[in-house]
């Protein structure tokens, strides 16, 4: 009896153990990255980053996005009405984090439809018609085209400007800065420079929310 007490209690004691090693783990990357935002701004905001929003907006959710990502395209609404509902005081950045096979292809798209000043509409396009190129167990990328004229592009000037070999290094640069910041998984957010606690849409808005107050 006393050893079967010996063994339940080492085993809490290990449970608590691990439990604390997260915790301090998590609040030690916290203060990584929030030292990293003041530090080293441009890990988190490069100079060609897509942005939405105010320029003296104090609050910037920065989001590491791939454009073949379910979860992405089902948390993009959320983060506008986010935006919507506090006009003028959040900015959204877009990082790029390619991390499913082919989803360059689709950055590429992007920043090609950038140059023609249609950035933000054809991200929508591109969302919302999702579902019929990036079937999980049947991808059919070149399906993208026949959406891409309701975002008002120039499909041959895309065609072309989508080879810029510029375009490659942008992607690597932002592929380098999210391995830096720890990003494994998209979309992943940070405010101010500061992770979620835990991935979430309430856990976006309080942590938005929070940043809204300290701000403004």
């Amino acid at each position: 009896m006393k050893k079967q007490y010996i063994v339940l209690l080492s085993g809490i004691l290990l449970i608590l153990t691990f439990a604390l090693g997260g915790y301090f783990y998590k609040n030690q990357q916290s203060k990584k990255i929030s030292f990293m935002a003041k530090e080293n701004a441009s890990t988190f905001v490069r100079e060609y980053s897509p942005t939405l929003g105010n320029d003296d907006a104090k609050v910037y959710i920065v989001e590491f996005l791939d454009p073949a990502c379910e979860t992405c395209s089902a948390f993009y609404p959320y983060v506008k009405n986010l935006m919507g509902a506090n006009p003028g005081k959040i900015k959204l950045v877009i990082r790029y984090a390619p991390f499913h096979d082919g989803s360059d292809y689709f950055v590429k798209i992007l920043e090609a439809a950038k140059r023609q000043g249609k950035y933000w509409e054809t991200l929508e396009v591109m969302l919302q018609s999702q579902s019929y190129w990036a079937s999980q167990h049947n991808p059919q990328p070149r399906l993208i085209w026949k959406f891409l004229p309701s975002a008002g592009l120039n499909l041959e000037k895309i065609a072309n400007d989508m080879n810029d070999p510029e375009i490659v290094k942008l992607i690597e640069q932002d592929l380098a800065d999210a391995k830096a910041l720890n990003v494994r998984k998209t979309p992943e957010f940070f405010v101010n420079g500061k992770p979620l606690p835990s991935f979430g849409y309430d856990q976006l808005k309080a942590l938005v929310e929070a940043e809204i107050k300290a701000n403004y």
